[in-house]
């Protein structure tokens, strides 16, 4: 494997924008990540949108970015309120919301939902992301639940242990209306962790792991 870098060396502003249809998407998929990049550069710039809320999950998903995002100088948090469910035959709204992201916000990097998702409102983030913007880094994010879609991630960023375990407490602290799910536990996603560590041989055994589709490689002369 060759190791790649997410954070370039220039001084400019870096942008990283994270989609999650629902509230605790972006912290189950790329949680850890996140938490990794702040670690090394707090001035990169966030924004944070859940699509999906409710007045229970509104407040769960703005406490939760608090805390993922506590250590960056700049965020932006939205929580809209679309059907949970329902995405697909939300479409045009979702759509038109998607174009106003556009026009306001040039994301560097952004994370969003894996495009084969089994879930309908997740891949209907996912290809509206392709959709909206084609000069950007885009990496899927997976999300461990019943249906049993986890695939083959060829994307992996290596963890380190107390990173996992903030990223673990975090979701299970805050989630609270999610306690009745049977995939809302510390083992669940330490096992995800601890798989895709192996996946990439991390030196520290743990990994989240993604899906690229498209990386562009510029060859330049060094001086």
């Amino acid at each position: 494997m060759l190791p790649i870098n997410l954070l370039p060396g220039r001084t400019a502003p870096f942008k990283v924008m994270c989609l999650g249809a629902h509230a605790d998407d972006i912290e189950i998929g790329c949680g850890g990540t996140v938490l990794q990049l702040l670690s090394l550069r707090r001035t990169l710039e966030f924004f944070w949108i859940v699509f999906s809320s409710g007045s229970e999950r509104e407040r769960e998903a703005r406490a939760s970015a608090e805390l993922f995002l506590d250590q960056a100088e700049h965020k932006e948090v939205i929580v809209k309120n679309f059907r949970d469910g329902f995405f697909p035959f939300d479409g045009v709204r979702i759509k038109e919301f998607f174009e106003d992201l556009k026009r306001r916000v040039n994301p560097d990097l952004i994370f969003t939902h894996y495009r084969d998702d089994r879930h309908q409102d997740h891949r209907t983030i996912s290809d509206l992301t392709w959709q909206t913007w084609r000069n950007q880094l885009i990496l899927e994010y997976e999300i461990p639940k019943y249906d049993g879609d986890l695939g083959s991630p060829n994307f992996f960023v290596p963890l380190g242990g107390e990173v996992c375990n903030r990223k673990i407490k975090y979701i299970c602290d805050v989630f609270e209306t999610q306690r009745n799910k049977a995939w809302l536990t510390e083992d669940t996603f330490q096992a995800i962790l601890r798989l895709r560590g192996v996946e990439c041989a991390a030196q520290d055994k743990y990994a989240e792991a993604f899906y690229c589709r498209k990386l562009v490689c510029e060859l330049k002369e060094t001086k």
